[in-house]
C-alpha cells in the first residue's frame, strides 16, 4: 500500500496481513481524489473517514494537507495500526474504535468531506442508514461532500442528496451533496425577492 499524492507521495505503508480489510485500489484512489481535487482545496479540510480499515484513505487526505481527520473503525487492530502510522508520519488523525452506526448517532461535529467504505456485504438498508444518519444529524458542512464506496450490486442513486456516481472496476463511488441555495436571487413580478429553502 502506498500514498499516491501530496507531501508523502510514494511512501509505502505495510499493514499487518491479518486485518479484516479490503483496501481501495490505487487506481480507484487516484480517480476519487481527482474528483475531490476538482471540488476542494484540500488544505485544512475537516475529514471523517468511516470504516477506515488500514487508514488508507485517511493517509491520502493527510498527505494532501487536510486536518483534522477522524478515522472510525470497529476493529481494534485497525485502530492500533492507524495510531502507529499517524505517529510515524506526524499526521493530524484521530483514530476512534467504535461501531460506525453508534458513532454517527452520537456525533455532534460536522465535516467538509465524509468518506465511507463499508464492507460490500452489508445489506442495502444499512448503506441507506449511513446516508440517513449523516444528513439527519447534519454532519456534513453546507458545501461539503459525502462519498460512499460500494459494489455495483448496491444502488444508492434513489437516496436524497445523491449527486453522481463513478464506476471503477468492481467498485462504485457514490457522491452526495446538500442541495444548495439558488446562487442568484430571482425577482418576482412585483419586484420582491423570492426566498428559497433547502
Amino acid at each position: 500500500m502506498r500514498i499516491i499524492s501530496g507531501k508523502y507521495k510514494g511512501r509505502r505503508i505495510s499493514p499487518p496481513k491479518n486485518l479484516p480489510v479490503r483496501p481501495t485500489t490505487d487506481m480507484s484512489k487516484e480517480a476519487l481524489f481527482n474528483i475531490l481535487g476538482n471540488n476542494f482545496n484540500f488544505s485544512e479540510l475537516k475529514v471523517l473517514d468511516l470504516f477506515a480499515g488500514t487508514g488508507n484513505i485517511s493517509y491520502e487526505f493527510a498527505s494532501r494537507g487536510c486536518e483534522p481527520i477522524t478515522s472510525v473503525d470497529g476493529d481494534m487492530g485497525c485502530v492500533n495500526f492507524i495510531k502507529k502510522t499517524t505517529k510515524e508520519f506526524d499526521f493530524d488523525i484521530t483514530p476512534i474504535k467504535s461501531d460506525v452506526f453508534k458513532f454517527l448517532e452520537k456525533c455532534k461535529a460536522s465535516y467538509d468531506i465524509i468518506f465511507a467504505d463499508p464492507p460490500y456485504g452489508l445489506e442495502q438498508k444499512e448503506f441507506e442508514k449511513i446516508i440517513l444518519l449523516i444528513f439527519d444529524n447534519e454532519l456534513l458542512e453546507e458545501d461539503g461532500m459525502m462519498v460512499i464506496e460500494h459494489s455495483k450490486h448496491t444502488k444508492l442513486e434513489h437516496m436524497e442528496n445523491f449527486s453522481f456516481s463513478r464506476n471503477y472496476g468492481g467498485s462504485v463511488f457514490s457522491f452526495f451533496e446538500l442541495e444548495q441555495n439558488v446562487d442568484e436571487e430571482e425577482i418576482d413580478e412585483d419586484g420582491d425577492d423570492d426566498e428559497f429553502d433547502t
